[in-house]
């Protein structure tokens, strides 16, 4: 009965000095991933649609396409081979989401 006793409070003690062990582990990605930093998309958004008529449309479909790919083209119109994913999101009409 004390034998069993002991093996559980064991186990208990390994479980929890696991659990305090990986909180403090730091997790590095492989050597070679890209990390993109974190864009400013307002800013980003607001000198891409500088120049646009419709500036509220403007900044709220590069807003979206900058949440979904991480980027947004330089200037005010045009340059998407630098940020491709931007370029290629289309609306359900075919049409180029992102301004």
């Amino acid at each position: 009965m004390m034998f069993k006793a002991l093996i559980a409070q064991l186990l208990v003690s390994f479980l929890i000095l696991q659990l305090v062990s990986s909180a403090f582990q730091v997790t590095t990605p492989p050597v070679g991933s890209p990390i993109s930093p974190k864009i400013d998309c307002d800013g980003a958004c607001n000198v891409r649609c500088g120049l646009s008529s419709r500036p509220n449309i403007c900044k709220r479909a590069c807003g979206t396409c900058c949440a979904r790919c991480g980027c947004v083209p330089p200037g005010t119109s045009g340059h998407y081979e630098v940020c491709p994913c931007y370029g290629n999101i289309t609306t359900h009409g075919g049409r180029r989401k992102c301004p």
